[in-house]
């Protein structure tokens, strides 16, 4: 089982142990941090609709920080006398993510697929929908 999430403006593909470096999250070494999948598969079973995933959950734990690469840069403008030297180092909180659930209750597709099919083994003519 894998699932999707988004974090910081971006998009990672977790399962279950993994460790991975996200932008950072506020919380402290040990806190545990709950995400909103966007996507989640399991096995055969891939949900992607905003109400089945309302009910899903990925669960991690806050493991520790780390830092990005140094990151140097120069800016120069010909005959003015302008230089400009700048650097930048991204921080991150590492997470390992703990679980990955979704909840039992069924969706209103699956409600809808299993309706038809009641209906087509039942001896009873199915309604007939009113025309729009």
């Amino acid at each position: 089982m894998y699932a999707v999430i988004r974090t910081g403006g971006k998009q990672a593909r977790v399962a279950q142990g993994q460790r991975l470096d996200v932008e950072l999250l506020g919380k402290g070494e040990g806190d545990t941090v709950d995400f909103t999948p966007v996507l989640l598969v399991d096995g055969d079973n891939v949900v992607a609709t905003a109400s089945d995933l309302a009910n899903a959950k990925v669960t991690a734990r806050v493991v520790g920080e780390a830092k990005g690469p140094k990151i140097r840069g120069f800016t120069y403008k010909a005959k003015t006398n302008n230089r400009r030297r700048w650097g930048h180092r991204q921080h991150y909180s590492t997470i390992e993510i703990t679980g990955i659930s979704q909840s039992e209750h069924r969706s209103a597709g699956q409600e809808r697929s299993d309706q038809k099919t009641e209906r087509a083994s039942s001896s009873q003519p199915a309604p007939e929908e009113s025309a729009r």
